[in-house]
């Protein structure tokens, strides 16, 4: 009987010990492994954010200086225009169906003086369109129509002043891209018929060079390309709005006379 506790009481013991050997070194390696991913992701990071600046810095510089610079400035230029007229247009938006409540109310207490003081307290076009026309009540409705239609093109001139920079530049980026193409082409050629033999190596450059220039000028073209078609959409918003405007502002001039 005391052998018999003995050994259920050695097994036991190498039982539990085993259990806490295996639990620590489950333990460990955990630690281990944890600690080394920790590591390496901690020593990846940094190398990754760092190589796709380097890397995009490098493939810049590949491309060369002359061609690379003009596409950058072709992007920087188009972006001040586009970022410019963004803001300008927002500006220049004005809540329609307020604005011509407000000189229906004004029309109906205070006449057409007070109505204009609405007009000039508020920003935007169509505002300077209702006041254009109501400053001309006075010569008849047919006056009115004219001052509002030739004032509504001087306003439609100012919301597109500078867009065709932009496009400009759409068309200018590629085309430079493609350029340097040739001219990475040519280089590579001139490197083989001056060595009298083809070898990777003595292509290799130019075409970098041409594949380079090709993609920024196009990427470049494609950012700007964004912008231009959100500023040609909102132009055509407020031309709208400006259109409507007028329809409504003679249905007031013509219901006030009565």
């Amino acid at each position: 009987m005391k052998r018999l506790f003995s050994i259920l009481a050695i097994t036991v013991m190498m039982a539990f010990g085993t259990a806490n050997a295996t639990t620590i070194a489950n333990t460990s390696t955990a630690v281990t492994t944890v600690t080394t991913t920790t590591l390496t992701q901690d020593d990846e990071a940094p190398v990754a954010d760092v190589g796709f600046h380097q890397d995009l810095k490098k493939r810049f510089i590949e491309g060369g200086p002359g061609f690379m610079g003009i596409v950058l400035l072709c992007l920087i230029l188009g972006l001040a225009i586009a970022i410019e007229r963004i803001i300008f247009l927002n500006l220049s938006t004005t809540n329609t169906k307020k604005l011509t409540q407000s000189v229906e109310d004004a029309l109906s207490s205070g006449g057409v003086d007070a109505a204009k003081e609405v007009c000039r307290n508020t920003k935007g076009p169509i505002a300077s369109i209702y006041y254009q026309g109501l400053d001309r009540n006075d010569e008849g409705i047919e006056a009115v129509e004219k001052a509002v239609v030739a004032y509504g093109g001087v306003q439609m001139g100012q919301l597109e002043k500078n867009v065709s920079w932009i496009s400009l530049f759409i068309a200018l980026a590629p085309m430079l891209g493609f350029m340097g193409t040739v001219i990475g082409m040519i280089q590579a050629f001139d490197k083989i018929e001056a060595a009298g033999d083809m070898q990777p190596s003595l292509v290799a450059g130019g075409i970098k060079v041409a594949l380079l220039t090709t993609v920024f000028g196009l990427v470049v073209a494609i950012i700007l390309q964004i912008f231009y078609n959100y500023i040609i959409a909102k132009i055509d918003s407020i031309v709208n709005d400006m259109e409507d405007a007028s329809i409504t502002l003679m249905d007031l001039l013509i219901r006030h006379k009565k």
